[in-house]
């Protein structure tokens, strides 16, 4: 990483803060009684910024602690930051009942972080401290509960887990997806807990259906395409390359917590609940049709899809032996290219935004393709950078031929910096 990416995070997240503030002086959250729950993971450390941002729009916090908790986080700094007592004593001194007064108190109850133990134990009603007490009395009152996990990558992958996320997501609990990126286990890998911004959104969303925001870009609708297309040869085998869809889920992601409206049009599965829509496609001409038609009532389509140019003119119908083929050779057609088509039906206040992948000349690419294709904007990234990683380095392109380089950073913070810019 470059020594001075976090000098251009830091002036990235004023960017955002700024209309953040803008939202905390309304007080959108006045009055609203909210439970904070924090459990053994090193992202409490981030909770302090969440909890602060609720006082400051206008909530009353309450904290409660699990018993692994208190070795990741001061309950002094807990007590400062909210003005109440921290709770972490299923008995405590005078209030034997407090898992039923804390429950029924509160008009939301937040976890986060929430580790695998505590979602284990959500899942299948064990009551055996303050927190879990909390959620079993507060779960049959039917008020919204929100959960942001954190784990390594493989115990959040781990069937049961991923059982009992489905489980409490199914009784009405709202979850804030984790993230991708290098975790304090030092994995890189989905499990970080998601930002406390977007945390926070999900809060306003619960609490404030009607919307505090009241900003145009509930309004906006953005499409995104991600992942590799796949051009079949048979019915077993397929041509493709290595996009992973990372980089297009985390501008969907962004853009969600943004306050647009995403659809997320991915060939990649991603085998967890999106807070947006996503339809799933295989070919380049499955994907065609989809954003072909999807663009028709959108704003803004990011084209992050690895689409590819050829397909096979002929898959064969049935699986192509090796016994009685020797020598295969594939007769390929161009399939068309999509930014471009779209750029030629796009109407007045519609903007496209292309990806461009190269391995050499980057930058006149990347221009090039800006007029053929009346784009709006053309991200240009290597090959070697882009593909399969969790990091990524992209120059933006405006239609005047201006650039903008985003330094090599986690791709949640690269997509951030291109809505930013495009948005």
């Amino acid at each position: 990483m470059q020594n001075n990416s976090s000098d251009k995070d830091s002036s990235l997240d004023k960017n955002n803060n700024s209309d953040l503030n803008q939202i905390l002086k309304k007080n959108p959250l006045k009055d609203k009684n909210i439970l904070l729950g924090l459990t053994g993971s090193i992202a409490c450390y981030k909770t302090c910024e969440l909890l602060r941002m609720l006082t400051k729009a206008g909530a009353n916090v309450k904290t409660i602690l699990s018993p692994c908790a208190p070795e990741f986080i001061g309950i002094k700094t807990l007590e400062t930051l909210s003005n109440s007592p921290v709770y972490t004593n299923t008995f405590a001194p005078k209030q034997t009942t407090e898992h039923i007064s804390l429950a029924d108190w509160a008009d939301l109850f937040v976890i986060a972080p929430i580790t695998a133990n505590t979602i284990s134990k959500f899942a299948t009603g064990i009551a055996d401290n303050l927190i879990t007490s909390i959620f079993n009395a507060y779960l049959g009152s039917k008020k919204p509960v929100i959960i942001a996990p954190a784990m390594n990558t493989g115990m959040l992958k781990n069937p049961f887990v991923q059982k009992n996320i489905k489980a409490l997501q199914n009784e009405g609990v709202k979850t804030v997806q984790t993230e991708t990126g290098l975790l304090a286990c030092g994995y890189e890998g989905d499990g970080k807990m998601a930002s406390v911004d977007k945390i926070f959104d999900s809060i306003l969303e619960t609490l404030c259906p009607a919307g505090v925001l009241n900003n145009s870009t509930s309004k906006k609708k953005i499409l995104v395409t991600t992942g590799g297309t796949k051009e079949q040869i048979d019915p077993v085998r397929f041509i493709s390359n290595e996009s992973s869809g990372r980089m297009g889920l985390c501008l969907a992601d962004c853009a969600h917590s943004m306050g647009y409206s995403v659809e997320l049009i991915s060939t990649v599965d991603f085998k967890k609940p999106l807070p947006y829509k996503i339809t799933i496609v295989n070919s380049t001409l499955n994907m065609f049709d989809v954003v072909k038609e999807k663009f028709k009532t959108a704003d803004y389509l990011i084209m992050a899809a690895a689409v590819s140019d050829y397909r096979v003119k002929n898959p064969a119908v049935q699986k192509i032996s090796k016994e009685n083929c020797e020598n295969l050779t594939l007769e390929l057609v161009q399939n068309p290219d999509i930014l471009k088509e779209i750029g030629k039906i796009k109407k007045e206040g519609q903007k496209t935004i292309g990806f461009s992948l190269s391995t050499q000349n980057l930058l006149e690419t990347a221009k090039a393709k800006l007029d053929k294709k009346n784009a709006d904007f053309i991200i240009a990234n290597e090959a070697k950078t882009a593909l399969n990683t969790y990091e990524n380095e992209v120059w933006i392109i405006d239609k005047a031929g201006n650039t903008c380089h985003i330094e090599k950073n986690s791709k949640e913070n690269v997509a951030k910096a291109i809505l930013e810019r495009v948005l």
